[in-house]
This record gives structure tokens, sequence and C-alpha cells, in this order.
């Protein structure tokens, strides 16, 4: 929660610059000292929020490059838990906005909405709170298998999360142990707890199941994975 001791830092990662306009000429307007950084995809997003010392909003854009939809959400939410995300998005329909709150997001703030809303939202964000649009039903839920599949991702913890989001994005166990800063073996012990907690036996169908989770939002192409072809020659499943 923003303490109000200082300017606070909201960083804007969105790839359209009459969006990334209207953020922030909205931010500008509730907060006129806040320090508005700006990214334009989902690594560009991480290497900043890994190089800054705190940051008190991330309004994030499910379509920018990277993101896949819900995988950049899912990925950021994991790495950065003490950092709030209010997810901006021109899909709104009420899965989507109750499936990026389930998976962690703060908020939601769709393209269409009026200045108002937009520092509404992130008001309300900043003191703690959660903001949805009034249209929307809080807390709906469907029971399907994409509801499944959520249940399994809440159930790991951020580091077993992120290596979900890194296998899905097909980085190999060193490319991820590089990336974290952790031993290989460490890796391989997060590969096999989602595994188990995906019912598979294969990097591959794990991929497949996030896919599917994507599908299931309208305006969403699933993730795009082709298995690493030295893993896949080998049949390496973790």
């Amino acid at each position: 929660m923003y303490k109000h001791t200082k300017a606070p830092v909201i960083v804007i990662a969105d790839d359209h610059p009459l969006f990334q306009d209207a953020l922030m000429n909205a931010i500008q307007s509730a907060l006129p000292d806040c320090s508005i950084p700006i990214t334009s995809d989902l690594i560009e997003t991480r290497n900043l929020l890994r190089k800054l010392d705190e940051i008190d909003l991330l309004l994030l854009d499910l379509s920018m490059p990277g993101s896949d939809g819900l995988l950049g959400l899912i990925s950021l939410r994991a790495e950065f838990r003490e950092t709030p995300i209010i997810v901006v998005s021109a899909t709104d329909d009420e899965v989507t906005i109750n499936r990026c709150i389930q998976l962690g997001a703060s908020g939601f703030i769709p393209k269409s909405s009026s200045p108002e809303y937009i520092k509404i939202c992130i008001k309300t964000v900043l003191e703690g709170g959660n903001c949805i649009p009034p249209t929307a039903e809080f807390g709906f839920t469907d029971d399907d298998d994409a509801s499944e599949l959520i249940r399994k991702i809440q159930s790991l913890t951020p580091r077993q999360a992120l290596t979900l989001c890194m296998i899905a994005e097909g980085m190999l166990n060193r490319e991820i142990a590089d990336d974290l800063g952790i031993r290989e073996a460490t890796v391989k012990a997060h590969v096999s707890v989602v595994l188990s907690t995906f019912g598979v036996t294969s990097r591959t169908r794990v991929v497949i199941a996030i896919a599917e989770l994507i599908r299931s939002l309208s305006g969403f192409e699933p993730i795009n994975f082709m298995p690493n072809e030295n893993e896949a020659a080998a049949g390496i499943s973790m």
C-alpha cells in the first residue's frame, strides 16, 4: 500500500501509445508528483521491475508483446509479490475480469474507461483496496476446466508459479536457473511440483494446459510454444 511519504512510482506496461497517454494523463491529474516509467513488452517490464527499488503500482496490458494474456500476469504476480497490479485490457468481459482478480490482480481497467474511473481505480488500489468496473459482478466464478487450472496455479508457491511461466515461455532448466539466480537442481524440484500439481508427466502437457486457459478468454490467442528440440529428442520431461 502507498504510504503517502513520497511521490508514488507507477509503471505503465502497455505498447499502445494512445492508451499510454490516456493512462499518464489520468495519473498526472490525480497524482501530479507521480513518477511514471513506461514499458512496452513483458521482458522490458520484468527488467525494469527488477531494477527499481520500490514500485507502488503496475498497470499491465494483457495484450502487450510477450504477455500472452494471463501468462504475463501470472509471471509478474509470482515474481513481484509486493507490487499491486491493475490489469488494463480491451477484453473486458466478466470472465476475463474475474480470472485476473483470481490470479492476483488488484484491479481492472477496461480500455474504454473514462478518465474518472481510471483515477478512482488507481487511487483505490494505492490505498490497498480492489477495483473492478461497476458493471462486473465481483467474485463471479464458473465451474469449468479453466477455473480448475486457476485453482492449481493458486496452489503453487511464487517460485513454482514463476517456473511454470518460464516453462511456458520455452525456457530450459539451466536458463531458468540463470535467470532466477538459483541452482538447476532447485529448478528441477520446482518443475517436479508443477508437473505433479497439473497431473501430467511432461512440460509440453503443462504448456497445453496454460494455452487452454488463455484460449478460454475471448480476444486472446493461445501461446505459441514449441518444445526445445533437444528436450523433445531426449524425451526430457523435467
